[in-house]
């Protein structure tokens, strides 16, 4: 199985790292983790990139705040699929975060998740890499069905109370 690439900005971005890294141990999908800054670590950053294919990984995910070019500047310089967090800053409660995530220019895509989503970039990197992987998809097909599951025991649990 392909790896996933998880690369933030600072480490100020774990505890939303950290909610990609749980869904992505739970599915049984091997990532690996570093603090790149677009800025400040830019060749470390492009070399991760470059090399990423030929390192075995089948997706990246970019978390990043502020300024957040980061997932921009890995996708610069990969063709692996490349997903976005913008993560919540001190400035703007994140929007300027988003913006500088989703406005990518034409050839250089960028998927995107919400602000501090996590999870979801995990879980998009996971359907990504079950395109080819029947076993990751029935894995996936069971979370869709649990979480299906778990909100209709509250409905029940709501028209019981009311």
């Amino acid at each position: 199985m392909k790896r996933v690439g998880i690369v933030m900005g600072s480490d100020s971005d774990l505890p939303v790292i950290k909610k990609a890294a749980d869904q992505l141990t739970a599915l049984g999908i091997p990532f690996e983790i570093h603090v790149y800054s677009a800025h400040r670590t830019p060749a470390e950053a492009r070399d991760f990139a470059l090399n990423a294919r030929g390192n075995g990984f089948g997706v990246i995910i970019a978390a990043a705040g502020m300024a957040a070019h980061l997932a921009g500047a890995i996708a610069a310089n990969t063709t692996l699929p490349v997903i976005g967090i913008p993560c919540q800053g001190p400035v703007m409660d994140g929007l300027d975060a988003l913006l500088s995530t989703v406005q990518m220019p034409t050839g250089i895509p960028v998927a995107t998740v919400a602000v501090n989503g996590g999870a979801n970039a995990a879980l998009l990197a996971a359907q990504i890499l079950a395109v080819e992987d029947a076993e990751l998809a029935a894995k996936l097909d069971a979370k869709r069905a649990k979480d299906a599951a778990a909100v209709l025991e509250k409905d029940k649990g709501i028209a019981e109370r009311l």
